[in-house]
């Protein structure tokens, strides 16, 4: 019996992985590519898309020779909601310390945020200005989406440093923390959907792009692949991550036999 509980003990210790968890992690990683890969063919495939109705490509404001609205998806979806899942997944396949793994957390949503700022000021920095751009429910969404961001990740830093609070506090905040963690990845998924929703039916309606032209399915085919992604990541961040329930099947089978 002392040598199953070491068992158990050791093999939560050494954080290995689920045989269960693998699969998720390796769907993640392939989903994820299939998004960046859209969404960099939609951003600079069809970049001219992205340039307002009534101006030329003269007019435009530009970084790094990027127009702003060329910039909106890509920091969005690959700066803002592939590195917060991955910040997300960290804590399932990191070795290392449990410090360690979350200062690599905190800083990876840092990373996320900060592309998450640049890319609303993008998209609002643009001629028309702030207010003109702030009318759509994708619009609304993307301001609470980052300001819960930004307030989640201001909470986890201050916690991180600071370590004077109470282990029963701690204990308290910490499903608040996962919860609201996984709220505002989803939110900034169902956000990306609003928007590519909205971006499409610009198209097809001002531009006459067709439904089924190769924009279109470029685009059906990023928001597909994001709902996809959003729910393995997750399904990974709720799963079991220590392989307890071979070792407590060992010691019913041991003790079975010794009876």
């Amino acid at each position: 019996m002392e040598m199953m509980m070491m068992m158990e003990r050791s093999s939560s210790k050494s954080g290995t992985v689920s045989p269960s968890l693998l699969p998720l992690l390796v769907l993640a990683r392939i989903s994820g590519l299939l998004v960046a890969v859209l969404v960099l063919i939609w951003a600079l495939a069809f970049k001219t898309s992205f340039l307002p109705h009534s101006s030329s490509s003269s007019s435009t404001l530009e970084f790094a020779g990027l127009n702003y609205n060329v910039l909106h998806p890509l920091l969005m979806v690959i700066g803002f909601i592939l590195i917060s899942g991955e910040a997300i997944l960290v804590h399932r396949w990191l070795p290392g310390s449990r410090n360690l793994k979350k200062s690599v957390h905190l800083c990876l949503q840092g990373v996320a945020l900060a592309s998450g700022i640049f890319g609303i000021w993008t998209k609002f920095h643009g001629i028309r200005g702030f207010v003109a751009n702030f009318y759509s429910l994708h619009s609304w969404m993307g301001l609470i989406c980052v300001s819960l961001f930004g307030a989640q990740w201001l909470m986890g830093f201050l916690s991180f440093w600071h370590r004077g609070e109470a282990r029963t506090t701690r204990i308290r905040v910490l499903p608040w923390h996962i919860f609201l963690g996984l709220y505002t990845y989803g939110l900034a998924v169902a956000t990306a959907e609003t928007g590519l929703l909205e971006k499409l039916t610009f198209l097809q309606t001002r531009r006459n792009v067709l439904k089924h032209s190769p924009e279109s399915m470029v685009v059906n085919s990023l928001g597909l692949v994001l709902a996809l992604l959003s729910g393995i990541v997750i399904l990974a961040a709720i799963s079991p991550r220590y392989q307890t329930v071979p070792t407590k099947l060992v010691y019913s089978d041991t003790k079975r036999l010794s009876s």
